[in-house]
């Protein structure tokens, strides 16, 4: 699985998700202020169990994916979905 970055204007915090290279199917998945993650959409197709250990994984860096958050888009205040 890879996770990229995209700029999509003034979306919320989010992690893409894909087999392989970025594609334009991947799955999103946002990250809650209170930390963890909710699935937005899984258009990859990812199969159920190995979406948890995904999104399980997601949640334990929940802090790393933040920072560089901000790193990559030079802010100091996220936004989150909810």
């Amino acid at each position: 699985m890879v996770f990229f970055w995209s700029n999509e204007g003034n979306e919320p915090i989010h992690v893409h998700i894909a087999k392989g290279q970025p594609a334009a199917n991947s799955t999103k998945v946002w990250l809650l202020e209170k930390g963890g993650c909710i699935l937005e959409h899984n258009k990859s197709k990812i199969p159920r169990h190995d979406l948890d250990v995904i999104m399980d994984m997601i949640s334990a860096h929940y802090f790393v994916i933040c920072d560089k958050w901000k790193k990559f888009y030079c802010v100091d205040e996220i936004s989150f979905y909810c």
